[in-house]
């Protein structure tokens, strides 16, 4: 029978400290092997960039800039997140009706309790 370590028989504490060294050398060695990119490869990547970020950039909301909203459903049993955006929209009670101005935030929080009003288009 093999007597035991001393350690209480794990032998793993040298084999640890020299990964761990080997690893250090190694990010050390990436670290040095970076290479400066062309100027003309950098220009031609933030042209691109540049076009994209235009092309991604929403417009305004097509229609109406003024909604009215009604709450038709009770947010009784429903989420606690869709009672607090009915109360940061500012229903506040069953069948209340507002007129507000459309917005990217807004519409975010109409579509998430779309279940609970009705949207329509103020003239």
């Amino acid at each position: 029978m093999p007597a035991k370590a001393a350690n209480g028989g794990k032998k793993q504490g040298a084999k640890k400290a020299a990964t761990g060294a080997a690893t250090k050398s190694a990010t050390k060695t990436a670290k040095k092997k970076s290479v400066a990119k062309p100027a003309a490869k950098t220009a031609k990547a933030d042209a691109s960039k540049e076009s994209a970020a235009k092309s991604t950039r929403r417009s305004k909301p097509a229609g109406p800039t003024m909604v009215r909203v009604r709450q038709v459903r009770s947010g009784i049993g429903h989420r606690r997140d869709f009672r607090r955006t009915l109360e940061a929209l500012g229903i506040r009670h069953h069948q209340d009706e507002i007129v507000i101005k459309r917005s990217p935030a807004i519409d975010g929080m109409l579509n998430k309790v779309r279940h609970l009003i009705r949207v329509t288009p103020e003239e």
